[in-house]
């Protein structure tokens, strides 16, 4: 058995048992790479500080390489005694290069590495869901954009409410992800600083220069308190509130969606590529990547939630609870990830049926256009609201729709009727008097296309 990098106070074997439930190296292996890369960092900052010579620095990290080169090619082999990433690598790197790989853990120790390795990781995986994120909404605003004439029901409650177009819709769920998009800009931020030369708590006694060693390993700061360095997750709470939130917002989208791509809307018909059948029944088409997305929002809530349970009752500095950190990072990384990729695709091959959103349009949707007719000829909106109500009250009575109640009808209602109130019963007028930055006349819904390209365009 590989003897352990803690075991010298130890006489006594540990429990079989203890050594699988202690162990983490089944899931963090993932952080091969991050976790060589930091020691060959180090490894040169302990020659910068007259701790190796620059014969010895050579060869522990010409021998991490080495490891590096097994990882990358499947051939490096995990032992019994590999607790974890960081004591696999040191073996290996012993076995390569020999006694010299025992001075690579000067001053150094599993606290202060795992909290680097982590974020070191974290930054890149950071990178590649941004460009996701920002192929999504630029997917979206293309579209919105190609598709901008196009009217649909808006709903209110999921019951239909006013006009709006197509593309205002679809920038509604662009503007939520533009803002996930923003805070994971800012987490970046956080995430970009070396807790490496914390030590297990009390800071490094050799004189390492954090620094110039956060430099190397493209760091944009080190933390300032060594307990605080070995110990801080907020990092990672922070990220994992960021997936659930964005996964919400995926959820919503893909909600919207499901309900759309029913038969009894039939607004948009998703791609076969993102659809599947039923093992009964011949004619379903599921929309079953919506309903995965929408799924692992609850999955991404629950790591969240976990997490935070973990960190609430922790005592200062490093303590073993914090290796439940990684697998619900790692699992919200790999699902964000697939999800923003799926959502994109769902959205860049999605059909949308133009005649059954327009057939969905009906004049009672312009009931607050009656009333803002009212509006314009000086009546109180409230009293205009009034009239409006019994406008619509009116018509079913009659079974007819509210667009063909007479004049004289109307004029019952109130005197500020006439003639030119037929100008209400236009969908495109609806939409076009909704004018305000925001709205959802075509000037605005350009706006906001004109605003989102500049965002995507600055990076």
């Amino acid at each position: 058995m590989t003897k352990k990098l803690w075991g010298g106070r130890f006489t006594g074997k540990t429990d079989p048992l203890m050594e699988q439930f202690n162990a983490s190296i089944v899931f963090d292996k993932q952080m091969w790479r991050v976790d060589l890369s930091g020691s060959q960092a180090y490894a040169r900052a302990l020659e910068r500080a007259g701790l190796l010579t620059a014969a010895e620095a050579e060869q522990i990290v010409d021998g991490l390489e080495q490891v590096a080169g097994e990882w990358a090619r499947g051939e490096f082999t995990i032992v019994e005694g590999d607790e974890d990433i960081h004591t696999a690598n040191e073996r290996r790197l012993t076995e390569l290069i020999g006694s010299v790989a025992g001075k690579l853990h000067t001053g150094r120790s599993r606290n202060d590495q795992v909290a680097t390795d982590v974020r070191l990781w974290l930054r890149e995986e950071i990178a590649h869901l941004r460009r996701h994120q920002r192929d999504l909404i630029a997917t979206a605003v293309e579209r919105a954009a190609e598709e901008i004439d196009i009217l649909m029901p808006g709903y209110t409650h999921l019951q239909p409410a006013q006009p709006v177009r197509w593309s205002h819709w679809l920038l509604s769920h662009v503007w939520a992800w533009q803002r996930d998009a923003s805070r994971l800009d800012e987490l970046a931020a956080r995430v970009n600083v070396m807790p490496l030369g914390s030590g297990a708590l009390a800071g490094n006694p050799f004189a390492i220069d954090r620094v110039r060693l956060a430099e190397d390993l493209g760091f944009a700061g080190i933390t300032y308190n060594s307990m605080d360095g070995v110990s801080d997750r907020d990092f990672i709470a922070e990220f994992l509130f960021w997936a659930a939130l964005t996964m919400i917002h995926l959820s919503r989208l893909a909600e919207d969606l499901i309900v759309y791509s029913s038969h009894e809307f039939g607004f948009v018909t998703l791609a076969d590529a993102y659809s599947t059948g039923s093992s009964l029944m011949p004619q379903k088409k599921n929309p079953d990547a919506l309903e995965l997305l929408r799924g692992k929002s609850g999955r991404s809530m629950g790591q969240l939630t976990g997490l935070m349970a973990t960190l609430k009752g922790l005592p200062s500095t490093y303590n073993k609870d914090l290796q439940e950190d990684k697998e619900p990072l790692f699992d919200a990384v790999t699902s964000l990830s697939g999800s923003l990729q799926i959502a994109c695709g769902v959205l860049s091959t999605l059909a949308i049926n133009p005649p059954f959103m327009r057939a969905a349009l009906v004049p009672e949707m312009l009931a607050t256009d009656l009333a803002e007719y009212l509006v314009r000829k000086g009546v109180p909106f409230r009293d205009a609201h009034h009239v409006a109500g019994a406008a619509v009250q009116m018509a079913e009575l009659q079974g007819i729709p509210l667009s063909e109640l007479d004049l004289t009808d109307l004029q019952k209602l109130h005197g500020a009727f006439d003639a030119d109130v037929a100008d209400v019963w236009s969908f495109e007028r609806s939409v076009e008097r909704r004018d305000v930055d925001g709205g959802s006349s075509q000037r605005s819904v350009l706006a906001q296309i004109a605003h989102l390209r500049t965002w995507l365009a600055g990076g």
